[in-house]
């Protein structure tokens, strides 16, 4: 029975991919030009993520901005109490993360939770909740336009080639990898919908799918739902690994967090 429903699905989602390839031949987005899926986008969604009166993700930007000026834990400290202004302080830093601290590869998320435990006293944040998307959209919002500064070191050297190997690796049901879709087949159509080159410059994003905001963490698990793939765990060195390769993948182009997305 799984034989049969991998077949039907293989040819559903999968030939018709194939089909394309052999009519139109995909670009090669290792030499070409990188390309926001922003530039995918209709006049109306571009609209919306650049308008600050269209863009719902604001509303989460003002909790996060909130949330920073809030005593909490056991050491009743906000996270202005150390950082100070947060359109000081935070410039530039979603641009440098993942990044190692302490010897840990660290993502954003995980360094806002790193703190809350440790300066803070206060318990982590669960990923895609409301208060830790709005912090990490307001820290995000200060490096908007700023070009990806994710560099290879001997620090995360390791970490990097394992986030390309998982980028590279087949998986699921429909044997395929984040490559194969988003660099081979970046331009070409998937159910009539453009593929884009999978570029994470914009999260967290609101999606109008989600008609929610969300994380990074979220898009990726939702294309390892899609090809019948075990999905990697909220806050995993896996997740941390994958999103430290497509930032570094994306350096140089400019955050546009919180962007807008279909």
């Amino acid at each position: 029975m799984k034989q049969q429903l991998a077949r039907y699905l293989f040819g559903v989602i999968y030939a018709p991919l194939l089909l394309q390839v052999t009519v139109h031949a995909a670009p090669d987005t290792k030499s070409s030009k990188q390309q926001s899926s922003y530039e995918l986008m209709s006049a109306e969604n571009k609209a919306m993520q650049d308008d600050p009166s269209l863009n719902p993700a604001l509303f989460w930007v003002g909790d996060g901005e909130s949330l920073w000026h809030a005593q909490t834990g056991s050491k009743n400290k906000s996270c202005a109490s150390c950082h100070g202004d947060i359109k000081k302080s935070m410039r530039r830093v979603a641009t440098q993360f993942p990044k190692i601290i302490h010897g840990k590869l660290q993502t954003l998320e995980g360094q806002i939770n790193q703190c809350r435990e440790g300066q803070q006293g206060a318990l982590k944040l669960a990923y895609e909740s409301k208060d830790l998307l709005a912090l990490t959209a307001a820290i995000a919002i200060q490096s908007k336009g700023m070009p990806i500064s994710v560099k290879e070191t001997p620090a995360n050297k390791e970490s990097l080639q394992k986030g390309r190997d998982w980028f590279n690796q087949r998986m699921g049901q429909l044997n395929l990898s984040c490559a194969q879709c988003h660099e081979e087949r970046a331009g070409l159509k998937l159910g009539g919908s453009l593929i884009p080159q999978g570029h994470p410059n914009a999260y967290p994003i609101y999606r109008l799918e989600w008609q929610t905001l969300g994380s990074l963490q979220r898009r990726l698990r939702n294309c390892m739902s899609g090809v019948r793939a075990q999905q990697f765990d909220y806050g995993s060195p896996e997740m941390a690994q994958l999103e430290l390769f497509l930032m570094w993948r994306a350096r140089g182009m400019p955050l546009e967090s919180p962007g807008v997305r279909p």
